[in-house]
């Protein structure tokens, strides 16, 4: 099987929907996906995931069912230079990279920061939700491989989130998401595609072909949003710090 898991186009955080850049990059999206067999379409709750979304199942006379764990991962940690609360992945490099239970995929929970927090109860959440879509799709998850009982070619597409995508990747592929949420970024409307290798007859692991491709908007001449990301120098004060 193939799993498609597309982030949102530009947002507009205010309206919890998009901004006139990712309209016109959610329609550019849909000229791609809609070319494509779909067996299945799933939602993040949230406006800026669902209006992306919208664009492409409109045009395909589609719907997609609406997950409430696909949501932007929410869980939050209690930071004492900031004294207050905030989400759990988006952390200074200079602070996390000296904490060696973060790079491990079973230990980054465990950093009293993270544990002191709801992280991996709701982190659990999300690892059972896409081992659901998995099963119901024919793939049954045994220790960190998928038995393979009803092996197929569909095509399965998540419209989510930057930081629960990271998730997902970490549990398919047995990564730290800290790794993966500060070591990558996923741009709006990128496509990340992880497809089954079943080189074993009945054992199936996801492997990814490609992490977040904006091929779609290259190819219309669109320049990628650079929401997501932070200022490549620090001289540069026209890019988020």
């Amino acid at each position: 099987m193939k799993l498609l898991i597309i982030r949102h186009a530009e947002p507009d955080y205010e309206k919890d929907s998009l901004t006139e850049k990712g309209w016109k990059e959610a329609e550019l999206l849909s000229n791609r996906i809609s070319a494509m067999d779909i067996k299945e379409f799933y939602v993040s709750p949230l406006g800026r995931a669902r209006d992306t979304a919208s664009v492409t199942l409109n045009k395909m006379n589609r719907t997609a069912e609406v997950l409430p764990w696909l949501r932007e991962f929410h869980a939050r940690i209690y930071d004492e230079k900031l004294g207050r609360e905030r989400v759990c992945w988006n952390s200074l490099p200079q602070d996390w990279t000296i904490i060696d239970e973060y790079y491990s995929k079973d230990l980054w929970h465990t950093v009293p920061v993270m544990s002191k927090g709801n992280v991996i109860s709701e982190a659990k959440k999300v690892f059972e939700g896409i081992d659901k879509i998995i099963e119901k799709n024919g793939y049954v998850r045994e220790g960190n491989l998928y038995r393979a009982i009803s092996p197929n070619r569909d095509t399965i597409v998540l419209f989510c989130h930057f930081g629960v995508e990271c998730l997902i990747l970490s549990h398919l592929l047995g990564i730290s998401p800290v790794v993966l949420w500060h070591g990558c970024c996923a741009l709006p409307t990128s496509v990340t595609t992880l497809v089954t290798e079943e080189r074993v007859k009945g054992i199936a692991y996801f492997r990814m072909i490609a992490f977040g491709d904006t091929s779609h908007l290259y190819a219309a001449g669109e320049k990628p949003s650079f929401a997501g990301m932070f200022c490549e120098t620090y001289d540069n004060f026209n890019e988020r710090h």
